[in-house]
């Protein structure tokens, strides 16, 4: 039976992490046999930062104070402006943004509600992690696709004024110790649905052993990245 690299018992190999979206030649080449076909890419990616962009706005409304407000307006468009740049090169392409983003609408609504929290700050960790996560995904996943994969990862490494997020989880910590320990147990528990998403993105539908060694670096970086956002946070991922 094939066992996913989480489910392995640790070896004590360390892979250094590289710089954002950035993979060596070898892993981007074993990447790219398993990446989706660039309609499949863009309309995922487009659909992601649709919804981050929705699930902030729906916190936007429900904030009381002010300057949060005001914080969080600016994450929700960093998030809308990475959208509009990757439905605008799908346009540039000469294919419709509805048709590419629709087919993904429905899984990526149901990953939006199961990582959507009973409490506000449970949801802007959600946020903060999937897209932080799904982001770096997408850029390594964009080195599969020329000219159109640079445009995409250009996009999402523009800046996603997302420090609000961590200043706003950091203040609801210093006010109540047990924020502390509920938000580190709900960022474990995004963890899995987000590699979800992530594995659902690639082909084919199911990976034999061989498969699996050429992704799992992949994934071993998106959870050193996991780790860091965590810890820059003072939560144990």
């Amino acid at each position: 039976m094939v066992r996913w690299f989480w489910q392995r018992r640790e070896t004590g190999r360390k892979l250094q992490l590289r710089t954002r979206g950035d993979l060596g030649d070898g892993l981007r080449v074993a990447f790219e046999q398993l990446a989706p076909d660039v309609d499949t890419f863009l309309g995922q990616a487009a659909y992601l930062q649709l919804g981050f962009f929705e699930t902030l706005s729906e916190l936007i409304a429900s904030t009381p104070e002010l300057a949060q407000k005001e914080a969080l307006s600016r994450a929700a468009g960093a998030a809308l402006r990475k959208h509009e740049e990757l439905v605008a090169l799908i346009r540039e392409r000469g294919d419709d943004p509805t048709e590419l983003m629709l087919p993904f609408r429905e899984p990526l609504d149901a990953f939006r509600r199961a990582t959507h929290g009973v409490r506000p700050q449970e949801t802007l960790l959600s946020v903060h992690i999937t897209a932080g996560m799904l982001d770096d995904f997408y850029l390594a996943l964009s080195a599969s696709y020329g000219d159109t994969g640079r445009r995409v990862a250009r996009a999402l490494r523009a800046d996603d004024d997302r420090e609000a997020i961590v200043d706003i989880l950091g203040a609801a910590i210093a006010s109540d110790p047990e924020w502390e320990s509920l938000l580190a147990m709900w960022g474990r528990r995004l963890v899995g649905d987000t590699l979800l998403i992530a594995r659902g993105a690639l082909r084919p539908a199911r990976l034999d052993a061989a498969d699996e060694r050429k992704v799992e670096p992949v994934f071993t970086e998106l959870m050193a990245a996991h780790s860091r956002r965590m810890d820059a946070m003072g939560l144990a991922a």
